[in-house]
């Protein structure tokens, strides 16, 4: 057994400072549990900062071979830590670089304590460069995103980031947020679905973006464009869930053998494999699709309804949304009601529920057309990218 710590990863440039710990960690030093400032004590301003280990705090012991522990965002209400090795994190920080066509200089635009973000930390680390970080003290902005990339440009490296869907599209519509993607020779973007219109506008605007599929239990990403990283496997089992094998796969929930079990296998050959909440399936193409998660299905007067094919039909043909999620809420009658929530470009008219069901009207099967509409200023979050699925539904509830 090996002691894990608590890690204060701090906001803004003072994440630099949890990069000589991550190191340790990654070398065989006690395991990590990354921990956002705002869960912790107050810090003192970076410049005041003391020593790292006077930040750490000893929890408790793990298995040997877990470096990091990384609380997952509880999208069926169970907390949950996945224990990752450094073999994993190393794998997916390696392959990452494979794919994309060498290591080099990432921006680091996400909260690092959650996977997606630590896992810039890492492949600089493997890169042997130190990352840009772009402040989200103040929520994210646009132009200081460009700010940073512009800094970056003078550099020789090779350019990365990773960035979840909602500022995609917000850097989309901004003249300045694509100058600064394109200046990016890969920009990742994961944690929820890219939305077919997002990933054409990005195309058409030169923009190499590279949307992965994964969670904390992968060490992040580890299908990029529906294909496995090269250290990665996928299979499809007989119920249609994803199940994801190879390097990149942790070795369990910490404290949670019986849940471990249920979700991680060991096959003959050595492989480690975990059988994910989603659907998916191959296209003609061999690459993986996404269809929803098995608990996201809406069960509307006895029809199957995967909220993913109605969500991407809303943003491309429904005139003004910028984004939208579809949940099932109780229905007297029917079970569940298809009702979805959706944020508007600026400007944009707001829509009807009479106009949306008339633009989806063809594109979608007529029992998946939404029954019920709100339009939010923003739609609630429970990580880097998901939506709080269960919020949605209370609210819509309150709306009755």
């Amino acid at each position: 057994m090996t002691g894990l710590r608590r890690l204060v990863v701090p906001r803004g440039p003072a994440v630099l400072s949890v990069l000589g710990d991550l190191e340790k960690a990654l070398a065989g030093g006690d395991a990590l549990q990354p921990v956002a400032q705002a869960e912790s004590a107050p810090l003192p301003e970076p410049a005041e900062l003391p020593d790292l280990p006077e930040l750490l705090e000893l929890l408790e012991d793990v298995p040997d071979g877990v470096a990091v522990v990384v609380g997952t965002s509880g999208s069926t209400g169970t907390a949950k830590r996945a224990m990752l090795s450094a073999e994993s994190l190393l794998a997916s920080a390696t392959s990452t670089h494979e794919v994309l066509g060498g290591p080099g200089r990432w921006l680091l635009a996400m909260p690092a304590h959650h996977v997606a973000g630590l896992q810039v930390l890492v492949r600089s680390i493997v890169a042997g460069t130190t990352p840009e970080v772009l402040d989200l003290a103040g929520g994210f902005e646009v132009g200081r995103f460009a700010e940073v990339a512009e800094r970056m440009s003078a550099g020789a490296e090779r350019r990365y980031t990773a960035v979840v869907p909602t500022q995609l599209t917000r850097l989309l519509d901004d003249p300045a947020g694509i100058r600064a993607l394109r200046s990016f020779d890969g920009v990742l973007v994961g944690g929820a679905a890219t939305s077919a219109a997002d990933r054409g506008r990005a195309r058409v605007a030169g923009v190499r973006v590279v949307t992965t599929y994964g969670m904390s239990e992968t060490a992040g990403g580890c299908v990029y464009d529906g294909v496995p990283l090269p250290v990665s496997e996928v299979h499809i089992d007989n119920d249609h869930h994803v199940v994801l094998g190879g390097a990149t796969v942790a070795l369990g929930y910490l404290g949670q053998p019986r849940l471990s079990a249920d979700v991680f296998a060991v096959d003959s050959d050595g492989v480690r494999w975990f059988r994910t909440d989603d659907l998916g399936a191959f296209d003609d193409d061999g690459r993986l699709e996404i269809r929803g998660r098995a608990d996201d299905l809406i069960n509307t007067g006895g029809l199957k309804v995967a909220p993913g094919p109605v969500e991407d039909a809303i943003v491309r043909f429904v005139p003004g949304v910028l984004d939208a999620v579809v949940v099932g809420s109780p229905h007297p009658t029917w079970g569940e009601a298809v009702s979805a929530a959706v944020t508007l470009r600026r400007g944009a008219p707001t829509p009807s529920l009479r106009d949306a069901r008339a633009a989806l009207r063809g594109v979608v099967p007529d029992h998946a057309l939404p029954h019920r509409l709100l339009v939010l200023d923003t739609i609630p979050q429970r990580g880097p990218g998901k939506p709080d699925r269960r919020a949605l539904v209370t609210a819509f509830g309150e709306t009755l």
